[in-house]
């Protein structure tokens, strides 16, 4: 099977996160511009990233705290691409979900949206 190298299709939204560098002590916070399920915009303007930095990423989708560990595949003055590194399923689940999550708002489908995740959570 061959596989493509071209971008996965991306979302926009305005998400507020809160990230910790792996060396750090302290949580940054910065806001997700787009996101795909391979990775996302982070912007966060004050923060200097290194390409290949590691750092876990923090938000609440549907009132519930959620993490994901990503790696940063590019910066500049405006933030960082990451790349998602999912250690499980649910890890996959929770990237597909908050794109889901994004999308059905725009659609005016939130009441329904929330209530599948009050089942599942």
């Amino acid at each position: 099977m061959e596989t493509s190298n071209a971008p996965a299709p991306r979302t926009s939204l305005h998400l507020d996160v809160s990230f910790k560098k792996n060396y750090a002590r302290q949580l940054s916070h910065g806001v997700l511009k787009n996101i795909s399920l391979t990775g996302a915009f982070l912007d966060c303007r004050n923060e200097n990233f290194r390409a290949n930095e590691k750092i876990q990423l923090t938000f609440v989708v549907a009132g519930r705290e959620r993490r994901i560990a990503a790696t940063v595949v590019w910066a500049n003055s405006a933030g960082c691409g990451v790349k998602f590194h999912p250690t499980s399923q649910r890890d996959v689940q929770i990237v597909d979900d908050l794109i889901y999550f994004v999308e059905a708002n725009r659609d005016g489908r939130r009441d329904v949206l929330d209530n599948i995740f009050k089942k599942v959570g």
